[in-house]
């Protein structure tokens, strides 16, 4: 029997995660890691030993420490694009001419946050979309509250709306721009930068170029549309992947330069332990195996992600566009058609809100998937009171419940006899889910965090054969988009020709 036909097998048969803690007394010690600040239980997922070895086994096969290895040798593994991703080199783990050149641009960046907090700059609006937004969001929202520099501004919708929501809080006497975009081709973005811009000569600042700073793997066209300063950052890193770059810029603006590498330093003792942990104990490779086993073996459509703490509520955001952009392919890295789905559907939300929003579908919904929850020991905030006790156990409680469930025996006596009412009030339980808990949430536990993230991504997609570095699923809309734009309706169906006129294009 091939590994694959194992785990199709293995995943026909049916497993009571309750009862497996009984049936293996290791069970919690053989899934639980403590790395970097951050405990990961994933206990109460849907695996076995048994499922464990063969998951093991397609590691194996899959060569997924080879792919590692060529991650941090620098060599091509976005073979679609014939590029290396060299985003560990900005964390110091890649190849030597990698992260000197990382380390150059850090300097740069750095030298230019330290020039923003001192020149009397009040704001920062940080003007990028994709990964040159959600990144330096995350970041900023986590850690911010607490910065004593300028303000941060993040503007990614091309809808005016969000431009002139994030300029109507900033002096443009005191306001610099950061446009950040791989290509300095984004349309979005530098439809953005060019009304900041027109915003500045209005106001009457007449040397606009220099409140500007362009950050891009292209200086050339960057300066060529009129920036004062130009951070470059490699090709080689991919825009989901580029916080660790000078498009972190807004974090080493607000909260300084040693958060910023406190943020590095936390992912490289991640990237440390990806590298250098046995497979079964190596965190990154027991998450991503786990989603593959249920995404791509259980056919378990979703994934969601919930933070219990304020600081962490663009997390599931972020995680959306690194799972489904990375991974969400329906061929293999050499072409072939994917014989089974790929990367689940990434959604969550911020607990406790989200408890009182959608978690009725987790706990009693037909559609069923993993479940993972993330919460801090130590509260970021002074408040007095019972506030991160109640926040703790109401994490803590979900992935119980979703466990152990409620039988109908147990609805019944507490619906009185009442049969609809007591089928209302049966839980199946039997749901996975998986917690993670930090120690902390400083830039050092957050940077951890992220490469986890990212790691756990790539040993999926190469689980699977998959290229998790291209994402020719955004070009053709972009394609169509511009056709629009362009008045091209006649290649147009008759229902988009119809919204078009309608809508006045």
């Amino acid at each position: 029997m091939t590994v694959q036909q194992r785990l199709r097998t293995l995943a026909a048969s049916s497993l009571n995660i309750a009862g497996a803690f009984a049936a293996d007394p290791d069970r919690l010690a053989r899934l639980s890691v403590d790395v970097a600040g951050i405990h990961a239980d994933l206990s109460k997922l849907a695996v076995t030993p048994e499922i464990l070895d063969a998951l093991l086994a397609l590691a194996q096969e899959s060569d997924v420490a080879g792919w590692r290895a060529k991650l941090f040798a620098g060599e091509i593994v976005n073979p679609s694009e014939g590029r290396s991703a060299t985003h560990v080199a900005e964390r110091g783990l890649g190849p030597g001419a990698a992260n000197a050149a990382a380390a150059t641009a850090h300097a740069d960046m750095l030298a230019c946050a330290n020039r923003l907090r001192a020149d009397g700059t009040r704001y920062l609006v940080h003007i990028g979309i994709g990964g040159s937004g959600l990144g330096p969001a995350l970041l900023v929202d986590a850690l911010g509250r607490d910065g004593d520099g300028p303000a941060i501004e993040i503007v990614a919708n091309v809808d005016g709306e969000a431009l002139s929501r994030a300029l109507s809080r900033c002096d443009p006497a005191h306001t610099s721009f950061a446009v950040v975009s791989k290509t300095f081709t984004t349309t979005e973005t530098l439809t953005n930068a060019t009304s900041a811009r027109a915003w500045l000569a209005a106001a009457g600042i007449a040397d606009s170029a220099s409140r500007f700073i362009g950050i891009t793997a292209a200086p050339e066209r960057a300066q060529a549309w009129g920036v004062g300063e130009v951070l470059a950052f490699a090709p080689s890193v991919g825009g989901r992947y580029s916080l660790w770059s000078a498009v972190g810029l807004p974090l080493a603006v607000r909260c300084g330069p040693a958060a910023f590498a406190d943020l590095l330093a936390g992912a490289a003792a991640m990237d440390r332990h990806f590298l250098d942990a046995p497979m079964a104990r190596n965190l990154p490779v027991l998450a991503g195996m786990a989603d593959v086993w249920a995404a791509r073996y259980c056919r378990q459509p979703v994934r969601g992600v919930f933070a219990y703490d304020e600081r962490l509520r663009l997390l599931p955001a972020y995680l959306q566009q690194l799972e489904m952009e990375s991974n969400g392919k329906s061929v293999t890295r050499d072409g072939a058609a994917t014989d089974r789905p790929t990367a689940a559907i990434t959604w969550g939300g911020t607990g406790t809100d989200a408890q009182h929003a959608v978690f009725q579908l987790l706990h009693q919904g037909s559609v069923i998937g993993p479940t993972e929850f993330l919460a801090v020991r130590t509260p970021g905030h002074d408040m007095t009171g019972s506030h991160h006790r109640q926040l703790l156990a109401n994490c803590l409680a979900q992935g119980a419940a979703l466990m152990c469930g409620r039988t109908l025996a147990e609805a019944l006596v507490l619906a009185g006899g009442d049969a609809a009412l007591a089928a209302a009030k049966t839980f199946t339980g039997n749901r996975p889910s998986a917690t993670l808990l930090l120690d902390r949430l400083d830039a050092r536990t957050l940077g951890a965090l992220i490469a986890f993230y990212e790691h756990r991504v790539f040993v999926a997609a190469a689980l699977m054969g998959i290229n998790p570095f291209d994402q020719w699923g955004v070009e053709l809309g972009k394609e169509l988009a511009i056709a629009a734009l362009s008045g091209a309706a006649p290649d147009f169906d008759p229902s988009t020709r119809d919204l078009m006129a309608r809508a006045g294009l």
